[in-house]
């Protein structure tokens, strides 16, 4: 009996890879809150409320990094790990951490269980999903122990930190920026350190690499060697759309940021033109899904808040730890639009043509991102008083697990944390299992209806 139940249970798993990938996220989310609840988890040693257990606890796994208490202040060294852990576990993702354990325990993958493991990390190759697994622990580590270095050493010659204070903050940090989760132990983030590079260029070194994606970042180092071998460099299609939109997106951010506030006093009008320069790439950068940052949101003007809006929302590259709509699903409905201005049948870029259902499944993940986002603003600003433009940000910002805040976080009443909360978790779950959805519900029909043209504008 035990034995046909343990069969059960496999064949449920290997049919709905994206309801184990949601189930596995949810598990985590309600251990993590169970630790954050208890006594020792606590500063004071007081047993914390379950809402705000809740909160921290989907914000560290979702990795991104909003929060109703101060991170380093209210939490013990325990809590602390406790948070450090779950955003460790949610960056690398619940299913890849499964496939992997499965994979060295085992030997081997099933052809299942590879296809579940794709719904996470979205390997275009079936056959390279053992090869990716063993890449995404590999390049988490060799990152993180990189750039938690560089800041150990900075906090300790730099700011005269005990050692023990410093290696501390450089991992604690590291790890926090290349899973972009943007979580710091600091109540006023990196501010103190914004005419800093030694600290904000690697942080955002990491946040750029965690917001490529996996499968990006071990082609480029594939391509690497074999460049080295044949002088040539061949990338996928979702290679090229991912780093040259990344790219632009971070180009057009930095000039941006930098146009809007260059004269506002209570941000980038106080610094020299470096660090304005440093400043403004930094924003930009964060606003792919990393929530760190040197400047005072909350004192931003509303033009800089908006667009910073739409950089979260379309966050970074697949299967990585950034979130939003990702970079691929722009590039793509960028393409289709401009197809469409010049009267060309088809979507192509790049010399390669994109299918139909390519562009279905951009625009459907676009769209309900969209609608998702202002349901949960209307359902907000019917719960708060608070202004439109900040909740509007909030929203985007944990619906893109961005993190950035204008400071109204903890204002929000237990009803609008928890609308918070369901929006991290389907921000950072929701366009991995709904495009795996529809990848697997894809049919073939075997007839074609009459057509016709409704009036479009």
């Amino acid at each position: 009996m035990a034995g046909r139940s343990a069969r059960v249970r496999r064949s449920l798993f290997a049919a709905h890879p994206a309801r184990t990938v949601v189930l596995a996220f949810a598990t985590v989310i309600a251990l993590g809150t169970g630790l954050l609840a208890l006594s020792v988890s606590a500063e004071d040693g007081t047993a914390t409320g379950l809402v705000t257990a809740l909160f921290t606890s989907t914000s560290a796994v979702c990795v991104t990094g909003l929060a109703v208490v101060d991170t380093g202040t209210y939490w013990s060294g325990f809590g602390e790990g406790v948070i450090l852990a779950l955003i460790q576990v949610g960056g690398f993702g619940i299913m890849t951490m499964a496939s992997l354990l499965a994979l060295l325990v085992s030997g081997k993958l099933r052809l299942r269980l590879q296809l579940t493991a794709q719904a996470e990390t979205k390997s275009l190759d079936i056959g390279d999903v053992r090869r990716v697994l063993l890449g995404v622990a590999g390049t988490t580590l060799i990152v993180e122990l990189a750039v938690g270095a560089v800041l150990s050493l900075r906090f300790r010659f730099g700011y005269d930190n005990p050692i023990g204070d410093a290696v501390y903050l450089g991992y604690f940090h590291a790890v926090s920026a290349f899973n972009n989760a943007g979580f710091g132990l600091h109540a006023d983030s990196l501010t103190r350190y914004s005419d800093d590079p030694w600290v904000t260029l690697p942080v955002a070194v990491a946040v750029i690499l965690g917001g490529l994606g996996f499968p990006v970042l071990l082609e480029m180092q594939r391509h690497r060697n074999r460049r080295r071998t044949t002088g040539r460099r061949n990338w996928t299609l979702h290679t090229k759309l991912t780093l040259t939109a990344t790219v632009v997106l971070l180009a057009v951010g930095t000039l941006l940021t930098c146009l809007l506030e260059w004269t506002n006093s209570r941000t980038l009008g106080a610094y020299d033109w470096p660090e304005k320069l440093l400043n403004g790439f930094f924003h930009s950068t964060m606003t792919r899904t990393a929530g760190f940052n040197s400047l005072d949101i909350g004192a931003m003007h509303a033009s800089t808040l908006l667009m910073t809006c739409m950089l979260m929302f379309l966050g970074g590259g697949s299967a990585g730890t950034a979130g939003g709509i990702k970079v691929t699903t722009f590039a793509v409905l960028a393409v289709a639009i401009i197809a469409e201005v010049r009267g060309e049948p088809n979507s192509s870029v790049l010399g390669r043509r994109l299918a139909p259902h390519v562009l279905r499944q951009a625009l459907t993940v676009a769209l309900l991102g969209i609608g998702l986002v202002m349901s949960a603003t209307l359902a907000l600003l019917s719960t708060t008083e608070l202004p439109f433009e900040g909740v509007l940000f909030e929203v985007v910002s944990a619906f893109g697990t961005v993190g950035l805040s204008t400071g109204i976080t903890a204002d929000f009443p237990p009803a609008g944390q928890l609308i918070l909360i369901l929006l991290m978790f389907i921000g950072r779950l929701g366009p991995v299992t709904l495009v795996s959805a529809l990848a697997l519900r894809e049919r073939t029909r075997r007839y074609e209806l009459p057509e016709e043209r409704p009036v479009i504008g």
